[in-house]
């Protein structure tokens, strides 16, 4: 249930944050972000840093950074948000300008924290710190393919990428001794699933997901971004992709109850196949360790190819920040190979250094390695201000086609008008 509350906040966050910028640009009397300095702090800076990060891994971090105020004298004051309380805790920083040096942002965030002027644009220090070099990270979260006018506004620390999870002793039981590879196979395969019995499906789709219709558009061939930077949902790519997410709900291979949960119905086999990320392995090893050896992962299954979600969080420098020397220094230290690889370890969430990746790759953890195979086709959700709010409207006229028989034809025509129109808003 944490991923369902996690997207419901992030759209009401970036629903308030599009809002505040709105008011900003109109002459609100919303105290604006102080003008942008380009010195930074002095090379004594030892802060200390206020920093923010999402959900409940506040001890894990100040555990994880307990070295590193060790060796620089920096101090590191960390406020977990409960995902609750990210909306007012965002809506308020951007409205005064007053946030914390270090933030931590979800990609699909990304575009309209940039909008709302709220991170400090990094490009005249980070040749300052080779270890951030994009080099060293996936070509998906290069500056460059994170900003359309060349200003580095966040760097990247947690990666994740959808895969195929799956319970191999329930598949080998069906006849399939391979997972699905295609999605002609992955209908296939789901289909005779479903036919195990009542209260059986093939393939759980998490409703609240607004990515995976557009993975599917990327694997068909397509975008939902056109040529001018504008949303553009009515393409051939995007039916295809409609059509595939649709017959999975439309023969019955996938449930419809808006609150399923996608560990407990992996572990009883109910769902034996869901495209998830990294997260679900935790939660399924914590939640049923006996399953050991009866389920895995693999590549999410092609159309013409076989592209995925890059998600996960990059950290930003909060505009108003007067510790950016020190800022940068932590964020360095984050993204150090040895400190992704014990992160990984401890949170189970992945490394975006590509050496970390690398190494934890080698160590024989077959899901890893498929993790970091996915990652080398994976892309971030489109970086255009509001996107959230825009998959969501997706989401939702998708959901009543497939569970309470919308038609297809009119629901999507006036989702395209819809969307059309939140995209011409900025």
């Amino acid at each position: 249930m944490k991923r369902v509350l996690v997207r419901s906040v992030a759209a009401a966050a970036a629903t308030v944050l599009v809002g505040v910028l709105t008011a900003c640009s109109s002459g609100s009397s919303a105290t604006p972000a102080t003008p942008e300095t380009t010195t930074g702090a002095t090379a004594a800076d030892t802060g200390p840093l206020k920093v923010w990060v999402m959900g409940d891994v506040g001890p894990a971090f100040q555990k994880a950074t307990a070295d590193f105020t060790a060796q620089t004298g920096i101090g590191i004051q960390v406020d977990a948000i409960p995902w609750e309380n990210v909306n007012d805790k965002l809506t308020t920083a951007v409205a005064s300008g007053q946030g914390p040096d270090v933030v931590q942002v979800g990609l699909s965030l990304l575009p309209t924290f940039a909008a709302a002027g709220a991170l400090k644009d990094l490009s005249s220090v980070i040749g300052n710190y080779p270890g951030l070099a994009p080099a060293n990270f996936p070509a998906a979260v290069d500056p460059k393919n994170l900003s359309s006018d060349g200003k580095v506004l966040s760097l990247p620390w947690i990666s994740d990428t959808r895969v195929l999870f799956y319970r191999s002793d329930i598949l080998t039981a069906a006849g399939f001794s391979t997972p699905p590879t295609t999605w002609d196979e992955m209908e296939q395969v789901a289909k005779a699933l479903r036919a195990r019995g009542d209260g059986q499906y093939g393939y759980y789709i998490p409703l609240w997901d607004n990515t995976l219709p557009v993975q599917y558009t990327w694997q068909a061939g397509g975008d939902v971004v056109g040529a001018d930077g504008k949303v553009n949902f009515n393409t051939p790519e995007f039916a295809a992709a409609v059509d595939h997410y649709l017959s999975f709900f439309a023969d019955g291979s996938a449930p419809t109850a808006s609150d399923w949960d996608q560990t407990q119905g992996f572990v009883s086999g109910a769902t034996p196949m869901v495209v998830s990320g990294p997260y679900l392995a935790k939660a399924i090893s914590e939640a049923a360790p006996e399953l050991a050896g009866k389920w895995s992962v693999a590549l999410s299954p092609k159309d013409k190819n076989g592209t995925s979600l890059f998600a996960g969080s990059n950290l930003g420098v909060w505009k108003t920040s007067t510790h950016v020397d020190a800022a940068m220094q932590l964020i360095d230290y984050l993204d150090k190979p040895a400190t992704q690889t014990a992160w990984y370890k401890a949170q189970g969430e992945l490394p975006t250094n590509l050496q970390a990746l690398d190494e934890l790759s080698k160590t024989g953890d077959a899901a890893l390695a498929v993790y970091a195979k996915q990652l080398t086709e994976a892309r971030t959700v489109p970086m255009v201000p509001g996107w959230d709010l825009i998959a969501n409207e997706m989401a939702t006229a998708l959901t009543a086609i497939g569970t309470t028989g919308a038609d297809r034809d009119t629901t999507l025509k006036a989702f395209y008008a819809k969307a059309a129109q939140m995209s011409s808003n900025y």
